[in-house]
């Protein structure tokens, strides 16, 4: 009486798969060699409760950071080493149907912990995506401990003990994903500032960039990268629709035209996690102010604002001056708007009122006949040194606070 031949040796199977594989755990096959050996004899096929078992060992894969590729290798190595042992005295047609069943069973099964590695995956992701931004809104808002900062700052590669700038760009045209549309943020930003480590995220709207300042100009080069990437995402500057003039109105100048629709500012570089906020705090002022005063720059530094926020930082002072200085423009025939805008352009031309003339598109007698209406209106001549300072600067609080649009308080 002959024996019948030994089965395969489904231990020695799965421990080569394996090392082939790399070292990816052999308990990441499950029960999968039994089932495959069993669908080769009956040619039946994966039960679901097979599949969602392997589909488990995908996610345990993720979750214990085996790559994709290696699960994939470890069953397709698993399955032709287990073909190559399966008894060999059978007819063509039974050697055709197991190989069907083994490659059926292969495919669903690799599927099934494909599927699951690339649930846990996305799983991870979402994870470390909530973490990083709890620590990125807990490092600008100055709530975390300075201690789990550093920490929870060095597992992400940011070293925050050393000195970093923050970059802030706004305001963005999101398409309700936590970046403008269609661009590539953290890679612009982490290929301008590397090989210093970034973070990048989105921010009230605004495009907010954390850079090591090592060498010194990683920040100006994380700037011009993502100048670069807005200006595809809204190219041209363009004005508000509810700021452009009505027909027949007076066309607004080229430096009013040329506002654009967004500003990068880069604030200055300082240590720790106190210094982050301060640069962040800075640079977002600093926009802030820009878009008041409609600069026309696309890229500033925030050390060259600092003139309009010290400005700021006294809003009732500002305002007084105001008050004193321009509310007598108020009583001109249709406001004060005009004998402001003349103002700003003239001031902004060297107190050249051809100039002026051409950039609003007036004569220079009506831009002449404008600044006579604000000398006789405010008892100050802007051709004046004395008198050209104090109104200058009072047309740039009036811009910051928006007035006449806005009424001063008070």
């Amino acid at each position: 009486m002959t024996s019948r031949p030994a089965g395969p040796d489904l231990t020695a199977i799965a421990r080569a798969a394996s090392r082939e594989a790399g070292g990816v755990p052999v308990g990441l096959l499950g029960d999968y060699l039994p089932a495959v050996l069993e669908a080769a004899a009956s040619g039946r096929r994966l039960t679901a409760a097979e599949l969602a078992g392997y589909g488990r060992s995908g996610e345990e894969a993720a979750l214990a950071g085996v790559a994709l590729r290696g699960l994939v290798d470890l069953y397709l190595s698993a399955t032709w080493r287990l073909w190559r042992e399966l008894p060999g005295d059978r007819s063509v047609a039974a050697v055709r149907a197991a190989g069907l069943a083994v490659l059926r069973a292969a495919d669903d099964a690799v599927a099934a912990a494909a599927g699951g590695f690339e649930q846990a995956s996305l799983t991870v992701a979402r994870r470390e995506e909530a973490e990083r931004r709890e620590f990125f809104d807990d490092l600008l808002s100055g709530r975390g401990r300075v201690g789990d900062l550093i920490v929870r700052g060095d597992q992400l590669g940011l070293r925050l003990a050393g000195p970093h700038q923050v970059v802030v760009a706004g305001p963005v045209p999101l398409d309700g994903s936590r970046y403008p549309a269609g661009l590539r943020v953290e890679a612009a930003v982490a290929d301008a500032a590397a090989p210093t480590p970034s973070l990048v995220a989105t921010r009230g709207g605004q495009v907010v960039a954390i850079i090591g300042a090592t060498a010194g100009d990683e920040a100006d080069r994380v700037a011009r990268a993502l100048a670069r990437l807005l200006a595809q995402a809204s190219p041209g500057p363009a004005a508000p629709a509810a700021s452009r003039p009505a027909a027949g109105a007076e066309r607004p100048g080229p430096a009013a035209r040329a506002q654009p629709r967004w500003r990068i500012v880069v604030g200055r570089s300082y240590p720790g996690p106190s210094g982050v906020v301060r640069s962040y705090e800075e640079a977002a002022d600093a926009l802030d102010v820009a878009q008041r005063l409609g600069l026309p720059e696309r890229i500033a530094r925030a050390a060259d604002l600092l003139i309009y926020q010290v400005l700021l930082r006294d809003r009732t002072a500002i305002a007084d001056l105001v008050r004193t200085v321009l509310l007598p423009l108020d009583t001109a025939r249709g406001g004060a708007a005009a004998l402001l805008a003349t103002l700003s352009v003239y001031f902004a031309h060297g107190g050249v009122a051809a100039a002026a003339a051409r950039d609003l598109h007036l004569s220079v007698r009506a831009v002449t006949y404008r600044l006579a209406r604000v000398k006789d209106l405010t008892g100050r001549d802007p051709a004046r040194p004395a008198d050209a300072l104090t109104l200058q600067v009072a047309v740039m609080g009036a811009r910051l606070l928006d007035w006449p649009a806005i009424p001063l308080a008070g």
